[in-house]
């Protein structure tokens, strides 16, 4: 993702497993200390061209990583909060904020984005078409992604993506397709 996307490397996640682990989004929480903070009234996300509000939540990382930041670490981290959401399916947040905060820390490398609650009934951004693609396959509702950008410093337009795909030998989805999906699967 790193070498290939360019882009932010982040997670995504349901919206009931991120209760379950009483997660904020960042705004909120931000709004909730700005009086102590007023540079964060200043900074309010209210212009998202694409949105009302940001998915964004906590940055983590493992514990048991040393900075954070290498492929390695990274990649631990992604995968130990997919096994954890796993696991904590049926516990009550209690335990499973007792879990998450034995087995990493925030602020860290790893940013978390939680799906709306209504996933692609109520948004159509890349984590609600994530978390709808996993939840319709039966999988641990966590995905990981990094948008690829292109030589310009854009997002990699879609037939070089196309072509990426390809050459890579990966399925190629575009955005559409899962919505289609979902609204068959979800009847």
């Amino acid at each position: 993702m790193r070498k290939d996307g360019g882009g932010l490397i982040f997670l995504m996640m349901s919206y009931p497993a991120a209760q379950t682990l009483q997660l904020p989004f960042l705004s909120d929480l931000f709004s909730q200390v700005s009086n102590e903070y007023p540079v964060l009234t200043a900074l309010v996300p209210n212009d998202i061209p694409y949105d009302t509000k940001s998915s964004f939540s906590l940055y983590i990382n493992h514990r048991t990583t040393f900075t954070g930041i290498t492929d390695n670490d990274r990649s631990l981290t992604m995968k130990k909060f997919a096994e954890l959401v796993k696991r904590i399916k049926d516990k009550d947040s209690k335990k499973a904020i007792k879990e998450l905060g034995q087995e990493f820390r925030s602020p860290g490398h790893i940013p978390i984005c939680i799906a709306s609650e209504k996933l692609l009934n109520e948004r159509k951004g890349h984590t609600e078409l994530v978390i709808s693609l996993l939840q319709m396959a039966g999988l641990t509702l966590v995905g990981s992604g990094c948008e690829i950008m292109g030589e310009h410093g854009k997002a990699l337009p879609k037939e070089d993506a196309k072509r990426y795909a390809e050459k890579n030998n990966l399925v190629f989805l575009e955005g559409n397709d899962i919505i289609k999906a979902w609204k068959q699967w979800s009847k």
